[in-house]
């Protein structure tokens, strides 16, 4: 009778592991209800080993957060074919999969992180650290707009619209969380609307938008979201 030998993982392989069980269990729950010697199970090695790879929960946990942040900003990598409303529909799906499946860590990014280690320098340095990664996958979320509106220089009412866009996407997927009592494939849709209606405010002040607005609005399909939404308002004002 023969036994299966586990194979011997190369340290940066290894790394890799323990960042991807502490990443599942921290979507799951709290990084605060987490323990090392949880980490430790799920990975299949001893909590010591655990410790010959990270210094502790704080380093493990930050680095955890810098995969999630890495995630989250490539679901906004788009192909630039097709309407921009088909588009932007899409990078929301893919949006909403990772804060389905990601829900308590993803909280945990957006708001700052939790003290996962006593002592006020561990508190400001997890502050800190969260805090760039939130703005890494913001400005890679700002990059993409652009990249699909066909933009390199955008003026100033057009970067108060997608930044105020992303903003908006992270605090509809936070409520959302808390109970989702609206039907995600609605909110999808309706933060695509909502892109459009910001701006459509901003060209009513600006012949720049304007311009900008014509030529997103003269590829878009009737049956497409843009297209709804301007069904929808039109029966409003019916």
């Amino acid at each position: 009778m023969t036994t299966g030998v586990r194979r011997r993982m190369g340290v940066e392989e290894r790394r890799q592991q323990l960042i991807g069980v502490a990443l599942e269990l921290f979507s799951r729950r709290s990084p605060d209800e987490v323990s090392i010697d949880e980490i430790a199970s799920a990975a299949g090695i001893s909590r010591p080993l655990v410790y010959h790879y990270f210094p502790g929960k704080l380093s493990l946990y930050e680095a955890a957060l810098k995969r999630a942040s890495d995630d989250l900003a490539a679901r906004f990598v788009e192909p630039a074919e097709g309407p921009l409303g088909a588009r932007l529909l899409r990078v929301m799906g893919r949006y909403f999969d990772f804060v389905d499946e990601h829900g308590p860590g993803f909280s945990a990014l957006m708001r700052g992180g939790p003290a996962v280690a006593a002592g006020g320098a561990c508190s400001v340095s997890t502050a800190s650290t969260t805090d760039a990664l939130v703005d890494s996958v913001r400005q890679a979320a700002y990059v993409q707009i652009l990249t699909h509106l066909g933009v390199t220089d955008p003026p100033a009412r057009l970067e108060l619209v997608v930044r105020s866009w992303i903003s908006l996407a992270e605090s509809t997927a936070l409520i959302w969380l808390d109970g989702r009592r609206i039907p995600r494939a609605e909110l999808e849709v309706q933060l695509v609307h909502d892109f459009a209606a910001l701006a459509a405010v901003s060209a009513a002040h600006d012949e720049e938008m304007r311009a900008l607005l014509r030529r997103v609005v003269e590829d878009e399909p009737a049956g497409g979201p843009f297209g709804g939404l301007a069904g929808r308002l039109t029966a409003l004002a019916g």
